[in-house]
């Protein structure tokens, strides 16, 4: 059992929760599939990695088809992303040649099952974005930020307090708030992320890992993309959710056996991004971008010679991830670079 008496930080507590090296939600069990917790795109369909991939060469081109090009899958899941562009990666030599695959991922049990999912040459395992020396460079990252740890803040009479989770023989027992800091304050002005109603949250370590991002596209040249759900008009919510075997659960009950995640503030990563002098396309939905990608003209293209419950399965799948009652509204997109190609392809 992971020892979680005393009082903590709700990002100490994640952090506790999702990542502990012996009894964390992601060094303990596969979440990904159908006897896990979730199912993200690419285990609902593989046209989705695919289509991806286009995107991925297409802006590799418009940077004039460099010799090397490094491609950083950010959380790579069980890897099912990874396997689908590795195995589609064959049928675009050029692209092959030039590209070299990093996984960044900090989850021993994940790795692992990663590495079982693929076999390719061109893949090598990261947990340090430093060790990326080759550019340009394109990040990717497909639910990632939303599995983070964040903090939490309330404004009461005109102070602002954090929120700490306070465990007794390791059960809970209450939330506690206490007075922050002027650093953090100031912080916390800066990034206009205070609001007199309702929670305040702030992804700090998100953004650590951001600025590093941002550092090496900078230095090297290249880009990030971003699908995750979230929000761009913050409502001031608490956003912190659970899930256990596909169904909603506690946050702070069944802790190293279910996952935690939250809405991720795409207007504040766009802010960071930035101040960083990089440049942004629009925001998009999910729904916007695969579609302008041609996901509709390739389900067609893959289903025409089909029986009927395989056509009636893949058009199940491209539901799922375009329906606005599912992923194609609640979950964004986003692109940043440092180059003035001005790279617009499925946002406009």
């Amino acid at each position: 059992m992971i020892n979680l008496n005393g009082t903590r930080s709700i990002d100490k507590f994640l952090e506790k929760a999702l990542y502990d090296k012996n009894y964390g939600y992601y060094s303990k069990k596969n979440p990904f599939g159908k006897k896990g917790d979730f199912i993200t795109a690419p285990l609902i369909s593989p046209i989705f990695s695919e289509i991806i991939l286009i995107w991925v060469i297409s802006y590799w081109v418009s940077l004039g088809k460099p010799k090397k090009f490094s491609f950083v899958e950010l959380g790579p899941g069980n890897g099912a992303f990874c396997k689908t562009f590795c195995r589609t990666l064959k049928k675009f030599p050029d692209f092959k040649e030039s590209v070299q695959i990093y996984l960044f991922e900090r989850s021993e049990r994940l790795i692992k099952i990663q590495k079982k999912n693929i076999n390719d040459n061109n893949v090598t395992w990261i947990k340090n974005i430093g060790q990326i020396k080759d550019g340009p460079v394109l990040f990717f990252g497909n639910e990632f930020f939303d599995s983070i740890p964040i903090k939490q803040f309330k404004i009461k009479r005109s102070r602002i307090y954090e929120k700490f989770i306070y465990f007794k023989n390791d059960k809970f027992k209450k939330f506690i708030f206490k007075k922050v800091s002027k650093k953090t304050i100031q912080k916390l002005k800066e990034l206009n992320l205070l609001r007199k109603k309702g929670v305040i949250e702030y992804p700090q370590k998100g953004l650590q890992i951001l600025e590093l991002i941002t550092k090496k596209i900078n230095k090297l040249n290249g880009g990030i993309l971003l699908i995750d759900y979230g929000y761009t008009k913050p409502q001031g919510n608490d956003t912190l959710q659970s899930l256990k075997s596909h169904k909603k659960n506690v946050f702070y009950k069944n802790i190293g056996k279910a996952d935690i995640t939250y809405l991720v503030n795409f207007k504040l990563l766009c802010k960071y991004l930035l101040k960083r002098k990089l440049f942004l396309n629009r925001i998009v939905s999910q729904n916007f971008f695969l579609k302008k990608l041609g996901i509709i003209e390739r389900t067609e293209m893959l289903s025409k010679n089909a029986s009927f419950k395989v056509k009636s399965d893949l058009y199940y799948r491209l539901e799922r991830l375009l329906s606005k009652k599912k992923m194609g509204s609640l979950f964004k997109v986003l692109f940043a670079a440092n180059n003035k190609n001005k790279f617009n392809l499925g946002f406009e």
